[in-house]
């Protein structure tokens, strides 16, 4: 093929694809929306070596794509070449969804003409659907004069742009299609200035000592309180609206680029919907508007128009529309805050505060842990699994309460956070504060002294016990490797997903694993496929609300349903161990074996696929699953001998099992993971793993619990994944048992029938 590009210039050019600084000075130099669009079609023109590209958006409401900018076609095209869903080969890669590459696009059967657009000569077509989890947006397109089709590797390159420019494009598109709305004010509550004490659940231990902040407690009130108290006239105010624009871009910046430093997993523009809104001419010219009619000042002029797109917003039926919301709110209050002075910077800066909210969505929590919080009280919101587990990965101290009287307290409040045993001190006196000051010294002597490991594990007798950790974010492998830690149990995959307001690239996800196995080069590393849905919802996969989640399109079933994301994560996996001898993938929530053997056959055709597009071997990893489901008891035996290794996950398998949503605060009590069903549903799947001889490990929060540990050692487990933390002390609890005693004592455990008899075992045996 003629215009063929070789391995090393398709590397070149992937790696050229996942610069997020790219696409980052595209949004920072781009005069506006329409700007970053041209910008876009050229730079993806170059990198593909294109003399056309284009870009197509979506118009659900019309089911009609439009051609917003291209780089090669005509001019005079743009805004006036549309096209219903499935019209043209435009039209047809977005109704079926892939991607569309034909040699002579003329000869092809869809081919839509259209003279105006002056494509004649341009006969490679190559479209690719730009979407955001199941969310339409648009298609990119890139054509050449020969008539050579686009290579496979350059097909994998644009899928890997589309993900990359999903939400940028998708928010200029949002911003495109904004109309008027009405605003909505809510009243704030009276502040609280008494001194109370709440008690409440750890979610993430620790100690915080700091002044209270309210998250986003009425910020249209806080707005529109802001613009009253500035509502004098203003000279110069054209001027100071710019310098406020430039002060928020670069804060912007300077805080994208200190976030992918903290987080690696965050490669893509967390803030690229406040950048895209700087650039809209409808939402700052808006403002600009106002201004430069005397209308208002430029406090008041961004005031208005914020809250007009909040309301818009707010109004849409989807949620991830809804949460853009959010995006305006944190945007004005930046604007504002660079308007009015010092005097309102308290809006952004929230270094060493107690943060009260009502809800926090995985951006929240990436925001608050850039403003280097002290801790975090959540109040009367459900605290899904992913977000507590993100705020244990970060450090944060947090707690989670019923009691709404926090929502009461004034900003500035003194706070005790003692998020160890679940309490929260609002204005406490010296006695308290005393108090717990030297219970967090001694805890500090206590974990000091905790922390030092023995790099490898061993029973009394001298048994073998393999400790790995489980880790959610890259940030904790410095913790796990300090604390000796003989690799990576469970690798999460989901926060990448999370985090993020569209999916993560294949290359985006290629170098989040390569860092993680170049750090744990030399140990197991264990990486679970993306585990969404549930209690981990992604906004942009699924519109709507399921009627039971926790059974309904979740993992591994949710992956079959969206069969390219999962190719996609796999070729990123496979890419990154493709030298390891140390990979292995698992597959969460497995059901049947018949499942297990399609997720194995598309992990085989990922790799067929590899090897045929580089020419390069790749590894085959050791493929294993999670065990989580009362199914696969039944059928441990049959799926010990098609699995390379047993994960036990407790968490799913105890609430399945007992058909206990772990959630559910009005059922908590109900979960039960010494229950006698799940004790000897654990000795079964390990029994056949043993008889089978391939590794059953335990990690999920059983696998910590110093209760539970001499039970697994007893059954036979000898690989336990803790959080980094638990490390030293699941260490010494092992080293205090023989394996038989172990075994004496998980007989004696699996031959009760009650959970109460059970628990006088537990507490006849309660370490001291």
């Amino acid at each position: 093929m003629g215009d063929a590009l070789t391995t090393k210039t398709v590397e070149d050019h992937f790696s050229l694809l996942a610069d997020i600084g790219e696409i980052s000075a595209i949004l920072s130099e781009s005069p506006d929306l329409q700007g970053f669009l041209d910008r876009c079609v050229l730079m993806v023109a170059n990198h593909l070596h294109a003399e056309v590209c284009s870009i197509y958006l979506y118009d659900e409401d019309a089911r009609e794509l439009t051609l917003r900018a291209t780089h090669g076609l005509a001019k005079d095209a743009v805004g006036r070449i549309k096209l219903k869903i499935g019209e043209g080969l435009v039209g047809k890669a977005l109704k079926e969804l892939r991607p569309i590459c034909v040699a002579h696009a003329s000869d092809h059967p869809d081919y839509k003409y259209f003279p105006e657009a002056g494509e004649e000569p341009f006969e490679a077509f190559l479209g690719v659907p730009i979407l955001r989890g199941v969310e339409k947006i648009g298609i990119l397109v890139v054509q050449r004069r020969a008539s050579d089709r686009f290579s496979n590797v350059e097909v994998m390159a644009m899928r890997a742009l589309t993900s990359q420019l999903a939400t940028a494009i998708e928010t200029a598109r949002t911003l495109l299609q904004m109309a008027s709305a009405v605003t909505r004010v809510d009243v704030p509550p009276p502040p609280v200035q008494r001194s109370f004490f709440v008690s409440g659940t750890s979610a993430s231990p620790g100690y915080a000592n700091g002044r209270s902040v309210q998250f986003m407690r009425h910020p249209v009130e806080r707005i529109l309180s802001i613009s009253r108290e500035h509502a004098g006239p203003c000279s110069g105010c054209a001027e100071a609206f710019d310098r406020a624009i430039q002060t928020t871009l670069t804060q912007l910046d300077g805080l994208q680029a200190a976030l992918g430093q903290k987080l690696p997993e965050v490669a893509s523009l967390i803030f690229e919907a406040h950048m895209m809104m700087l650039k809209d001419r409808s939402f700052v010219g808006a403002m600009r508007e106002l201004i430069s009619k005397g209308s208002a000042s430029a406090v008041r002029a961004v005031a208005e128009v914020a809250t007009k797109y909040i309301g818009i917003f707010e109004s849409s039926a989807h949620d991830y529309i809804r949460e853009k919301a959010r995006d305006v709110e944190d945007l004005a209050l930046r604007l504002l805050s660079n308007l009015a002075g010092d005097e309102d910077r308290r809006d952004v800066d929230w270094r060493g505060r107690i943060v009260i909210a009502r809800e926090l969505l995985p951006s929240d929590i990436l925001k608050i842990t850039l403003a280097e919080v002290s801790g975090i009280i959540l109040v009367g919101g459900g605290l899904t699994s992913h977000i507590s587990i993100l705020v244990r990965s970060l450090a944060i101290p947090m707690i989670i309460t019923e009691d709404i009287q926090l929502l009461g307290v004034a900003d500035g409040d003194p706070v005790l956070l003692d998020a160890f045993s679940g309490n929260a001190y609002v204005n406490p006196g010296v006695d308290v504060a005393r108090r717990l000051d030297e219970r967090e010294r001694l805890r500090g002597k206590a974990d000091l002294h905790a922390c030092t490991m023995s790099p490898e594990t061993r029973m009394k007798d001298g048994t073998r016990v393999t400790l790995l950790a489980n880790i959610n974010l890259l940030s904790e492998l410095d913790s796990a490797l300090a604390l000796k830690a003989e690799g990576v149990g469970l690798y999460r995959t989901e926060f990448p997903f999370l985090i993020r307001q569209a999916l993560p690239s294949e290359e985006e996800q290629f170098n989040v694993y390569t860092r993680l196995l170049t750090r744990m080069e030399g140990r197991d590393v264990t990486i679970r496929t993306l585990d969404a849905g549930g209690d981990k919802m992604l906004a942009y996969l699924t519109d709507g609300v399921e009627p039971n989640p926790a059974l309904g399109l979740r993992s591994t079933r949710l992956m079959l349903r969206y069969r390219d994301i999962l190719e996609q994560q796999l070729r990123a996996i496979l890419r990154a161990g493709a030298r390891s001898e140390r990979l292995r993938v698992m597959f969460p929530m497995i059901c049947s074996l018949d499942e297990f053997e399609q997720v194995k056959a598309i992990l085989e055709d990922c790799i067929e696929a590899l090897v045929a597009e580089t020419g390069e071997p790749v590894n085959r990893p050791m493929v294993g699953m999670m065990v989580e489901l009362p199914s696969v008891v039944e059928l441990a035996d049959a799926f010990a001998r098609s699995a390379d290794f047993f994960s036990i996950g407790t968490n799913d398998f105890i609430q399945y099992m007992l058909a206990v949503d772990r959630v559910n605060a009005r059922v908590f009590e109900y979960f039960c993971p010494h229950h006698p069903s799940v004790l000897r549903g654990l000795k079964r799947v390990a029994d056949a793993a043993l008889n089978r001889k391939i590794d059953c490990a335990v990690c999920g929060e059983m696998a910590h619990d110093v209760r539970y540990v001499p039970f697994f050692l007893g059954i036979g487990i000898r690989r336990l994944s803790v959080d980094p933390h638990f490390l030293p002390e699941v260490q010494q609890c092992v080293k205090s048992w023989s394996s038989e005693d172990a075994s004496a004592y998980a007989a004696s455990l699996l031959s009760q029938n009650s959970i109460r008899e059970v628990e006088k075992l537990l507490r006849d045996h309660a370490p001291v």
